[in-house]
């Protein structure tokens, strides 16, 4: 898996790497089991902080999506609670349709980008 770091962008470089991830791990290019770099390793190829990419586990960890074992570091291993993970995306997502109800985005447009998105992940 690639890592691409935009440095103009106004998100976060952690939250950059940390949802890279996670997109790595929902378009199973990263599985449970696999071994992410070290935090120095990752940093020196992607050109960032070391302290960056702790950050950027530590909240992967929190959330679900890695562990950190003493001999193999991080690991891939997602959270398989369902109820956690449905009221997480609850969340998002009442942001998210308020702000396309502001901008008159219809019930079958949002039905349409959700299939269109889960899509991409059940191919």
């Amino acid at each position: 898996m690639v890592i691409k770091i935009d440095f103009q962008s106004d998100e976060a470089i952690y939250m950059q790497l940390t949802n890279q991830i996670i997109m790595g791990i929902a378009t199973a290019q990263l599985r449970e089991g696999d071994v992410l770099p070290s935090v120095r390793a990752m940093a020196e190829s992607i050109g960032i902080n070391m302290h960056t990419v702790n950050k950027s586990y530590a909240m992967l960890r929190q959330q679900g999506f890695v562990m950190i074992d003493r001999r193999r570091g991080a690991v891939i291993a997602v959270d398989v609670d369902k109820i956690k993970a449905m009221e997480e995306m609850k969340q998002y997502l009442l942001l998210a349709l308020a702000r396309g109800h502001c901008k008159q985005v219809s019930r079958a447009d949002v039905h349409a980008l959700i299939d269109e998105i889960y899509d991409e992940y059940y191919i």
